[in-house]
């Protein structure tokens, strides 16, 4: 085959398989309550429990660790951003939630290691929301808007 077929190939089963862990995502567990807006305390909140169990891997400026798109000799992937920079805000919401109570492998699967524990012995749902809203007050416009558009669509609300 050539390179330009084998490309192809390989974009559309990336993409294949992103569309798989999307369907196959179960959203039966997540809690949809909460806040329907986020207050300064939330988001000085949020920034607190960050700084106590987030800023070590993630950066104390939402940096993620360097060269975070490169492998580390051990096979695994350094810690992303969470500033507009990272990919976070390409996720909803439940995503967001479920990779950070029960760890990027239980989204993933297929044998997926992380050095990202989940937290779900450490925080509540409402402290991760928390930690998840000081993220996106740091986001600009466009990529905190596309968020909140993949989570209305997630919880199956209309615009």
């Amino acid at each position: 085959m050539n390179r330009a077929v084998l490309r192809v190939l390989s974009l559309f089963g990336g993409t294949a398989l992103i569309g798989l862990i999307w369907v196959g995502y179960d959203r039966s567990g997540f809690d949809w309550s909460g806040p329907s807006e986020t207050s300064a305390e939330r988001i000085d909140r949020g920034r607190a429990i960050y700084a106590a169990n987030c800023a070590s891997c993630h950066g104390e400026n939402l940096e993620g660790q360097p060269d975070w798109k490169s492998r580390l000799p051990s096979g695994r992937l350094p810690a992303p951003p969470h500033d507009a920079s990272g990919h976070t805000w390409h996720h909803p919401d439940g995503v967001l939630i479920r990779i950070t109570r029960e760890g990027p492998a239980a989204i993933v699967g297929g044998g997926y290691e992380s050095d990202m524990p989940g937290f779900a012995d450490v925080l509540s749902d409402d402290e991760i929301r928390a930690v998840l809203d000081f993220i996106k007050s740091t986001w600009p416009d466009r990529e905190r808007n596309h968020q909140t558009e993949i989570s209305r669509r997630e919880k199956g609300e209309s615009q």
